[in-house]
């Protein structure tokens, strides 16, 4: 070995730990939508005698978030209605301390309500209403999304069943139960893009959480998304795909539930890696369990698509 090699051989190796380990300990920031308060610090689940205690939103964790922290939220039966991302060093873990958002069963939805005023009567017993995001949509009522009916002929709505809706010329159109006005239910459509954006992170974990609602995608890996872990995750009712990996984007879905999306419940393209392990991806006629377009896509251990 070289002279000069040899003497800078313990400098690089220690350089090489260094680029492995945090550099300070994690931090754990709790978030709770019904008790939490965003003046707050997040330091603890509840409100302590210094004033401290979660803060309210996700956003707000994101914000006062360090490169391995851990954003723990509350499962307190509201849904957190927010669109989050998650971006560069900030956003990024290490090897040994990923930076995780664990989810405790909470959800996250891009609903939002159907004014009454726009439903309009079609005909018979067919109303409509046009949402403010077109290409794609979901339609919710208690939570849950309602069963849609493919549109198999251009601008000829499709025969509909009682709680059934279908997407057609920039217009949902919906078929109440006998006696009912589509007011009466409450319904919700997809008012979000993506419910969780990864760009430009590395080592993320993604815990035990609902997503679902938004127009787009529930959790979107555009590009540059190394080593990133979606777990437990249930990804339902979003307009185009539950789980979408693309880019030069790595990523590991494991132990999730994907269903009831509108093009596909997984879809990959570009260059992406993903590795999808025991997991239920709940196909349709109109929505295939995977999309293979990616440059890698693995399954094991799970039900063929």
């Amino acid at each position: 070995m070289p002279m000069l090699v040899r003497a800078f051989a313990p400098i690089l190796a220690f350089a090489a730990v260094l680029a492995f380990a945090p550099a300070s300990p994690a931090r754990d920031l709790y978030v709770d939508n019904v008790g939490g308060d965003d003046i707050r610090d997040g330091a603890t689940p509840s409100i302590n005698e210094q004033g401290g205690g979660p803060l309210q939103s996700i956003n707000r964790a994101l914000e006062l978030a360090q490169k391995g922290d851990r954003i723990i939220l509350a499962d307190t039966g509201e849904p957190y209605r927010e669109s989050i991302c998650l971006t560069g060093g900030r956003h990024s873990g290490f090897p040994s301390q990923p930076f995780e958002i664990v989810g405790n069963g909470a959800v996250l939805d891009g609903s939002q309500p159907v004014p009454d005023d726009a439903w309009q009567h079609f005909r018979g017993e067919l109303f409509r209403f046009r949402p403010k995001l077109l290409s794609h949509q979901q339609l919710f009522h208690d939570g849950l999304p309602l069963a849609r009916r493919a549109v198999e002929r251009d601008y000829e709505v499709p025969p509909l069943e009682p709680l059934e809706w279908c997407l057609m010329d920039g217009y949902v159109f919906f078929r109440p139960e006998e006696n009912r006005l589509p007011q009466s239910y409450g319904l919700h459509y997809a008012g979000s893009r993506v419910g969780i954006t990864l760009y430009e992170v590395r080592h993320v974990s993604i815990s035990d959480l609902v997503v679902q609602g938004f127009q787009l995608d529930g959790v979107s890996a555009p590009d540059n998304a190394f080593e990133v872990a979606l777990i437990g995750l249930t990804a339902r009712g979003n307009g185009r795909s539950g789980i979408s990996v693309s880019g030069a984007s790595r990523v590991l879905i494991q132990a999730c539930l994907v269903g009831n999306n509108g093009a596909a419940q997984v879809r990959t393209e570009g260059p992406s890696h993903t590795r999808i392990v025991n997991c239920d991806l709940v196909d349709s006629p109109d929505a295939p369990a995977l999309i293979r377009e990616g440059r890698e896509v693995i399954v094991e251990n799970a039900p063929s698509p």
